[in-house]
């Protein structure tokens, strides 16, 4: 068996971005623990996943320049990141009444419906739902 465990994204501080993916998106925090970094610099592990989910987000710091340059930009200003959903209405709805931007109002498209949003950090995600 292979799978993708876990997709690491930059944030600027831990508890406001766990906020964000635990009450905005309803996902779980599945692992939060202090650990060291390469160079023995104090940090934490903090792992969220939607619910049900196989593949989790590990959250993390950036730490120095370059990882601090990367914040919100992870994938060059693309959508890099998609999360589908049962009901894409509720979502969309409930994601909009707290505050999350939408860059990209819901449209059809050929694999089912779409809004594109922006994460606490600034990167850019779909929201998927069913035709």
């Amino acid at each position: 068996m292979v799978e993708i465990d876990l997709v690491a994204l930059i944030v600027d501080e831990y508890d406001p971005a766990i906020a964000f993916f635990t009450d905005v998106l309803g996902f779980d925090l599945v692992e939060d623990f202090p650990s060291l970094t390469t160079d023995g610099q104090p940090k934490r592990w903090v792992v969220v996943r939607p619910p049900g989910a196989q593949t989790g987000i590990l959250l993390a710091r950036g730490y120095g320049e370059h990882q601090r340059a990367a914040i919100g930009n992870q994938v060059a200003g693309r959508v890099g990141f998609f999360l589908r959903v049962d009901d894409f209405d509720a979502a969309y709805r409930r994601m909009a009444e707290a505050g999350v931007t939408f860059v990209r109002e819901p449209r059809a498209e050929p694999y089912g419906r779409v809004a594109v949003f922006l994460d606490i950090a600034g990167n850019r995600w779909d929201l998927l739902g069913s035709a």
